[in-house]
């Protein structure tokens, strides 16, 4: 791993950042949070996600492009002091060449707009989305650096050949590229000698609050039968419903709540009574989902894209002082002082079962207070010094 941090520096401020991320509109990930704390001194320009999926003949993926049409006729919107929302037009067509260089022209020329309109020079562009790579280098910047929090080409229905390509081409042209876990370390430095590992970040103070007797429980889970063990997050292909299946079978006596917004088929799970699908809720209201939970789990497949992922639901979880059992992908072993990997299936029931007998269930303010080192404000300074240590250079187009 590269190292070129000076901790003299100070933290960047009075930069013009364009941000290619996903959809300020979405849930506050990683990227969100880094980007609002990076706008209390920069000036962000967040351009909504080049999607990594091929399209489909759809309902959804047609009122998506019709949303998008429609933000796009606006231009970029305002939604805080230092950030500006803007919604180009661009299709994922990655892997035909006609489509990316379409795509490249279009984005180019509204954005350079965009710029010009918001009175950014000499940014710095920050890309977490690799779909963005094309134009990203040809838009003025002094720097560009790919922060990547996932191995997007292993995603169902991502055109994988083409993103990977893609995504090299951007890796060899960025001035540093940012990982968050070791596997994506290992597969994304032979492309750039400036990769550096930044594990994701919590918003401890948010989530403490599941260990404050004022926090207020939510009553559509109040009412649920106590043992609760709990996940929040999105349910998505890589959530292990079999497992939960497993686990709701083997322990009628326990009930199973999964908070989040369900993108993926939900059979394993039906028809069972001890399971509680709570759909998606706000963010500003999980620390009194979380004080809910005896016990929180991160059921994942292991495949490519868990292996190389660093769930910031952990963290939260952690924060909020809660025993945890996840599956044993590595960034779960590297938290293994505020969590217990399981390697199978009968192993993930005998870890819970395990805490629920000791009476250590709940949040705790001994497990949050594990989590002080890992706020969101020390991440984003260490992402600062590392762009504070680079030399400035054109980048290439």
């Amino acid at each position: 791993m590269a190292s070129v941090l000076h901790h003299d520096l100070p933290m960047i401020e009075g930069q013009d950042i364009i941000c290619f991320c996903n959809d300020w509109d979405g849930d506050p990930l990683s990227k969100k949070h880094i980007m609002q704390r990076f706008a209390t001194r920069n000036r962000i320009l967040w351009v909504n996600s080049v999607g990594i999926r091929r399209p489909e003949a759809s309902v959804s993926d047609f009122k998506r492009v019709i949303k998008k049409l429609r933000e796009f006729t606006k231009g970029s919107k305002k939604v805080d002091d230092s950030i500006h929302v803007f919604s180009p037009l661009a299709f994922p067509f990655h892997g035909s060449a006609a489509g990316r260089w379409v795509n490249r022209q279009a984005l180019r020329w509204s954005l350079r707009r965009e710029c010009r309109q918001l009175g950014f020079r000499d940014p710095i562009t920050w890309v977490f989305i690799p779909a963005s790579g094309d134009v990203a280098g040809s838009l003025g910047e002094r720097m560009l650096v790919y922060h990547c929090v996932d191995e997007y080409s292993e995603f169902t229905g991502a055109d994988k050949a083409g993103l990977l390509a893609m995504e090299q081409r951007l890796m060899e042209k960025s001035h540093c590229v940012i990982v968050s876990s070791d596997l994506l370390l290992r597969n994304k430095q032979p492309y750039n000698r400036n990769t550096f590992l930044v594990t994701h970040g919590v918003d401890v103070a948010h989530f403490r609050k599941a260990c404050l007797p004022q926090t207020a429980i939510p009553e559509d889970i109040r009412s649920v039968k106590k043992p609760i063990v709990g996940f929040f997050g999105l349910i998505a292909d890589w959530v292990d419903l079999e497992l939960i299946r497993f686990l709701a079978t083997a322990k009628p006596e326990w009930s199973f709540v999964l908070i989040g917004k369900i993108v993926t088929s939900v059979k394993a799970v039906e028809g069972l009574s001890n399971v509680h699908l709570l759909g998606p809720k706000p963010y500003a209201s999980l620390p009194g989902y979380a004080k809910a939970f005896d016990v929180a789990i991160l059921p994942f497949v292991m495949n490519e894209l868990t292996l190389a992922a660093n769930p910031l639901k952990l963290r939260e979880y952690a924060a909020a002082g809660l025993p945890i059992v996840s599956s044993a992908i590595p960034e779960a072993e590297r938290l293994r002082h505020v969590l217990h990997p399981a390697r199978d299936h009968a192993h993930f029931l005998q870890l819970i079962e395990k805490i629920i007998d000791s009476g250590r269930t709940g949040p705790q303010i001994s497990i949050s207070q594990q989590m002080e080192t890992e706020s969101w404000d020390a991440k984003v300074e260490e992402l600062s010094q590392i762009v504070a240590g680079l030399e400035p250079k054109p980048a290439a187009a």
